[in-house]
């Protein structure tokens, strides 16, 4: 073993110690039971960790943010330690946005999603493929069952990768799917080891666009795809103009991301670490008559089933002032640990910002291309 290989086995060691003391090794159904379940003082330590990373827009600095890019393994794991369950409880379990078609009910819309991006990355029957930063596993076992292909998950967070073996299994797919810890900007695979590579709104926790690229071309064979659905801000993004920036600071720390970057970079990027871009296109600005974040923003109007009111009233005014009253309630009689109110503002904070985002066309959670590795 190398001296980084012992490094990365011992942040891996250290960080499903924590997880394992927060959350427990039980997996756990049900938004209550996950949350009844945690260590208080873990979870405070949890807690403390993310909002010490951040200060009000207007009060960041360049070393603010500086640090926060060098601390991105602790801010993210922080952030998802603190959000997974209550984006399975919202959400389901793929941690995504999407297209709706009229009449298509959310879920479907989810899986058609994913499927729209399999089939332009190429994924077939048998391949190897590769999910950066696989949740807990929603998008990989929609890919697996569609496809047919073996999907490997690469994720830094360990309560996560948990949940996903354990997901996986109830669905019958522990040997089309498997799910590894680690960090993806130093993959533990060997170089030309997938057939193909994808990442579904993930790969903007990265301190660089090209850090995690290279890593993704390295283990990509030759000729093989790397299809993806990047958060950006658009080219109407004025990083000089206060409104913007605070838009784009209220994203980035609602959703655990060190740094939101243009699409530009994101093109530009790809082709600095050797990919040839086939396809690209913002799929959250096609005219599309239900946009992307109506859930987000609580309109029931634009539900199209009963299961979708379900999923957007948690969103509404009536859906939020419930869900934080009833964890602050919680909270004080000790049912559930302190700081859990805290995480669902900081998620409320995440839809306001996305929902003005998208508004004012400053921000695209789908940002799609597929991009190839050359054949030589």
């Amino acid at each position: 073993m190398s001296a980084s290989q012992g490094t990365v086995s011992a942040v891996n060691a250290e960080d499903i110690a924590f997880a394992n003391a927060l959350h427990g090794k039980e997996i756990k159904t049900g938004f209550l039971s996950n949350l009844r379940s945690k260590n208080a003082d873990v979870h405070n330590v949890a807690t403390s960790a993310y909002k010490d990373m951040w200060k009000e827009a207007q009060s960041e600095t360049k070393e603010d943010e500086d640090k926060r890019l060098n601390d991105y393994t602790t801010l993210v794991n922080s952030y998802y330690n603190l959000a997974t369950d209550f984006y399975e409880y919202g959400w389901g379990g793929s941690f995504h946005f999407c297209r709706y078609y009229p009449g298509e009910e959310f879920f479907r819309a989810i899986a058609r999603h994913e499927h729209y991006l399999a089939a332009n990355t190429g994924i077939k029957k048998n391949m190897k493929v590769l999910d950066v930063g696989c949740g807990v596993g929603g998008p990989a076992r929609e890919i697996a069952h569609f496809t047919g292909a073996h999907i490997t998950g690469l994720n830094n967070n360990a309560y996560q990768v948990q949940r996903a073996f354990h997901y996986a299994a109830k669905e019958g797919l522990q040997d089309q799917t498997n799910f590894i810890k680690g960090n993806f900007m130093e993959m533990p695979f060997e170089d030309n080891s997938y057939d193909a590579v994808y990442a579904i709104e993930a790969t903007c926790h990265a301190p660089t666009f090209e850090g995690v690229y290279s890593e993704i071309f390295r283990v990509l064979k030759p000729g093989g795809a790397f299809g993806c659905y990047e958060w950006c801000m658009t080219e109407d993004y004025d990083e000089t103009n206060a409104q913007h920036h605070e838009i784009a600071h209220g994203i980035e720390l609602g959703n655990g991301i060190p740094k939101m970057r243009p699409t530009h970079e994101c093109l530009q990027a790809l082709k600095n670490v050797g990919f040839e871009i086939e396809m690209h296109q913002d799929l959250a600005n096609v005219g599309d008559s239900i946009t992307w974040y109506y859930p987000l923003e609580g309109d029931l109007r634009k539900c199209q089933t009963v299961r979708d009111y379900l999923t957007t009233l948690a969103m509404t005014k009536v859906g939020r002032f419930t869900t934080t009253n009833m964890c602050r309630v919680l909270e004080k009689t000790g049912v559930i640990p302190k700081g859990t109110v805290e995480t669902q503002k900081v998620l409320e904070t995440a839809a306001d910002a996305l929902v003005a985002g998208a508004k004012q066309n400053l921000f695209t959670p789908m940002f799609f291309f597929v991009a190839r590795k050359p054949s030589n």
